[in-house]
């Protein structure tokens, strides 16, 4: 009998990245494993310029997204806005997520939530990398509060290129293939690995398997972070084709042997 699983995505208003490419990688997902299924549930938060004020007022409006979200008895939440985490300091994703977890328990439909801040973090921390090199749409105060949040957490940030979009309906609109021309410009000789987009709303996807083949180290997305989270969090094996490094069989295979078990087929 097929599963089904219901995503709960909290959604900055002006975001239209977040809703495509997540659910693309997982149905590439249910496309070769045809037992399972995932469908997608929404709620918005306002936010239009990606500043630090705006983003600050974005996220006191993720708790009532979170409530109307377990209305739905989703199995996972994912708030995905990096930066909205990020601008507030290290390690406020914890904070976060156990502050919506908590909503949702008092909605009498504990939920596990996701967040592409924490994502992101543990994705690069699974990739067994120490030091990235990252992209990202923001303006260059941003990306440096990005950069301290990643640092924070012993990860080395040894180069980065801020494309400073302020409109986040721009960086909706930007070309993914772009990324592959941008990265040329980004010095990756120290890095370990390579966030190709820091930001869930700037797409990436298309490029991303794409850049990890030219330059031969894994290269991640905050999206492609998010969803190895989803599945981890959902107990299914974090594998999506032609997603990267972080979602290949190979990190399956890792983990299928640190358990002491068997990977899928």
């Amino acid at each position: 009998m097929k599963k089904n699983y219901r995503i709960g995505l909290v959604v900055p208003s002006s975001n239209t990245t977040m809703e495509t490419e997540i659910p693309a990688m997982l149905q590439r997902k249910q496309q070769i494993e045809q037992e399972i299924s995932f469908t997608f549930h929404s709620s918005r938060m306002r936010m239009q310029k990606v500043t630090k004020e705006e983003l600050k007022l974005m996220d006191i409006e993720s708790d009532r997204c979170a409530v109307e979200l377990s209305d739905a008895r989703c199995n996972v939440l994912a708030y995905a806005c990096l930066v909205a985490i990020m601008c507030q300091g290290p390690g406020y994703h914890m904070e976060s997520e156990q502050r919506l977890f908590n909503q949702t328990k008092q909605n009498q439909a504990p939920t596990p939530i996701v967040s592409s801040a924490g994502a992101l973090i543990e994705g690069i921390q699974a990739l067994g990398a120490k030091k990235v090199a990252i992209i990202t749409p923001y303006m260059k105060p941003l990306t440096k509060q990005v950069i301290d949040y990643i640092e924070a957490s012993g990860i080395q940030v040894t180069d980065s290129i801020s494309l400073e979009i302020p409109d986040n309906l721009e960086v909706g609109r930007q070309n993914p293939m772009r990324l592959v021309e941008v990265v040329k410009n980004l010095d990756t000789s120290q890095a370990d690995a390579v966030v190709l987009s820091a930001c869930v709303q700037m797409p990436s996807l298309e490029a991303i398997q794409i850049v990890e083949d030219e330059i031969g180290k894994p290269v991640l997305s905050a999206s492609v972070a998010t969803v190895y989270k989803i599945l981890k969090t959902l107990e299914l094996d974090p594998y999506v084709p032609n997603a990267g490094a972080l979602l290949s069989r190979k990190m399956v295979a890792n983990a299928s042997i640190e358990k002491g078990g068997r990977v899928h087929e």
